[in-house]
């Protein structure tokens, strides 16, 4: 997959392209991006023109939701969508101020379009005027075609980004996993943290977590850690360590069956599944006891979507 940085200067082949943030990618993402590739024809590249910061940084950041995905997660996974090419934009004010048609007319002068595609509900241009109607409008003016896709409902209600944080916010991985379609996963550098967990019996590895990362809620969770290739069971405790009166929180994972030092490198972690919530314990016995009890629920099936 080839990236894109601006699309000045992008105009070479026949292009289809999908407009979307695509935080998480999704299952509703997903069924966009089969409706782009299915308009790819021989001599065509499928494209995705994306955003690398999230639009309410501009328009609202006093309400920036946490992300779902970095913003290399997001281009890994879009990558292993099978589209061509990826337009990686800034959204600053030279694109929040341009008028829906503007912005329309900017994508046909710039590139060669042979069909636009995004989600039903996607909007577009100052304060959010384009829609559907004005895009087909724009685009059958010059013979070309427009792809609304209808939301993907899970249950009765339609899959979203923001029904997803909910999910991951509150400690509901089932649900997550099932509306992303993959796993939900974080994954960082091993840094040095305070040394507890080995002197506990449980040597963790505290892991860099992305500042805008959205993360379970505190607690203990079941998951499988991966490192150099190879997957590990482990517990991860997320939260700010009350027993010890933390005041940061943090990501500790404790990986069974594993005996490296790893400060430095990077870990990967998914399939998280609730086991506890974050408590405060009398003293040290009390806290080893319950890990104890946490690591009997460490052993489980790989992920499944069935």
């Amino acid at each position: 997959m080839k990236i894109h940085h601006d699309v000045a200067a992008a105009k070479s082949r026949p292009l289809v392209l999908a407009i979307g943030f695509f935080d998480g990618v999704h299952r509703g993402h997903r069924e966009i991006v089969r409706a782009l590739l299915r308009l790819r024809r021989p001599g065509y590249r499928a494209a995705v023109l994306s955003f690398r910061n999230h639009p309410a940084t501009y328009l609202r950041p006093e309400k920036v939701p946490p992300l779902i995905t970095t913003l290399e997660e997001r281009v890994d996974l879009l990558a292993a969508t099978g589209i061509d090419e990826l337009f990686l934009l800034p959204f600053d004010a030279r694109i929040a101020s341009l008028e829906a048609r503007a912005f329309l007319e900017m994508l046909l002068d710039r590139l060669e379009l042979r069909a636009l595609v995004f989600g039903e509900n996607f909007r577009f241009g100052a304060q959010r005027q384009g829609n559907a109607t004005l895009a087909r409008e724009v685009f059958a003016a010059r013979g070309l075609e427009v792809v609304a896709v209808p939301p993907l409902l899970d249950g009765a209600e339609r899959i979203s980004s923001t029904r997803v944080r909910a999910a991951i916010a509150r400690g509901d991985l089932e649900t997550a996993d099932r509306l992303l379609g993959a796993p939900y996963a974080l994954s960082g550098r091993v840094v040095l943290g305070e040394g507890r967990g080995h002197d506990l019996g449980f040597p963790t590895a505290n892991l860099e977590v992305a500042g805008d990362k959205t993360l379970p809620r505190a607690g203990v969770y079941k998951a499988l850690g991966r490192y150099d290739g190879r997957d590990y069971s482990a517990l991860v405790s997320i939260g700010d360590n009350p027993t010890f009166g933390g005041a940061r929180q943090t990501v500790e994972a404790w990986l069974l069956d594993f005996r490296r030092t790893i400060y430095g490198e990077e870990l990967a972690l998914r399939e998280f599944r609730f086991i506890r919530e974050q408590r405060r314990f009398a003293n040290r016995e009390e806290l080893i006891e319950a890990m104890r009890e946490d690591a009997t629920h460490v052993s489980f099936p790989s992920f499944s979507l069935t």
